[in-house]
C-alpha cells in the first residue's frame, strides 16, 4: 500500500485534479505578482513574520539544523493537514495553494523591484529546494480536493455501498500520500537548509 510505484499510479488517476491546482497555483502566482494596495499590504505582513522567524533561526547556535527542523516540521504539518482538511468541501487546500502562489509571486516581483538579481533569487533561492517542494504541496493540495469533491459527491447518500468502496480507496490514497509528501519534504528541507541556505548566504 505505501510503496512509491502505489503513489506513483495514484497520481496518474488523479490526472485533471493535478492539472487544475497547478493552473491555481500560477493563477496565485501572476496575482501576487500583480498585487497591489491592501492585497500587497497583507502578503508583506507574512513575509514580514518569515523573515522574522528566518532572522530568529539563523541566530541559533547551529542555523542550518534549526532551519531544517522548522522547514520540515512546517511543511509537512501543512501539507498533511490540507489533505485531510479537503473534507471540508475542499476548500482549505483551494484556498492554501492560492495564497502560496500568492506569496511567491509577490516574493519575486518585490525581490526584482529592489534591484535584486532574478537568477540568484530563482536558481539559488528556489530552484534547488523548490523542484520537489511545490510539486509536493500542490499534490497534497489535489488529494485535498479530491476529498472535497468526493463529500460532495456523497452528499446524495445514493448507492451507499459504492460510496464506501470510493471513500476506502480515497483514505487508502491519502494515507499513502501523505506517507511520500512527507518524505519528499524531507528531502527538500535538508536541501533548503544546507545547499540553498549556503547558496543564498555565500
Amino acid at each position: 500500500m505505501l510503496r512509491f510505484s502505489t503513489f506513483v499510479r495514484d497520481l496518474g488517476s488523479m490526472g485533471k485534479t493535478l492539472m487544475f491546482v497547478t493552473a491555481l497555483f500560477i493563477l496565485g502566482i501572476a496575482v501576487g505578482w500583480y498585487s497591489t494596495g491592501a492585497l500587497a499590504e497583507i502578503i508583506d505582513k507574512q513575509m514580514g513574520g518569515i523573515r522574522e522567524i528566518g532572522e530568529s533561526l539563523s541566530q541559533s547556535s547551529n542555523p542550518k539544523w534549526s532551519f531544517f527542523v522548522f522547514i520540515f516540521f512546517n511543511n509537512s504539518i501543512k501539507a498533511v493537514a490540507m489533505i485531510f482538511l479537503g473534507l471540508l468541501l475542499g476548500v482549505l487546500p483551494l484556498l492554501f495553494l492560492l495564497i502560496n502562489g500568492m506569496v511567491v509571486g509577490f516574493l519575486v516581483h518585490s525581490s526584482m523591484e529592489q534591484g535584486n538579481s532574478l537568477f540568484d533569487l530563482i536558481v539559488k533561492g528556489l530552484l534547488p529546494h523548490g523542484i520537489i517542494e511545490i510539486p509536493a504541496i500542490i499534490i497534497a493540495c489535489a488529494y485535498g480536493i479530491q476529498m472535497g469533491l468526493l463529500v460532495m459527491g456523497s452528499l446524495g447518500g445514493k448507492g451507499s455501498g459504492e460510496v464506501g468502496r470510493r471513500w476506502q480507496n480515497m483514505f487508502r490514497k491519502a494515507v499513502t500520500g501523505s506517507v511520500w509528501i512527507v518524505i519528499l519534504l524531507f528531502v527538500a528541507a535538508i536541501i533548503e537548509s544546507t545547499i540553498t541556505y549556503t547558496l543564498m548566504r555565500g
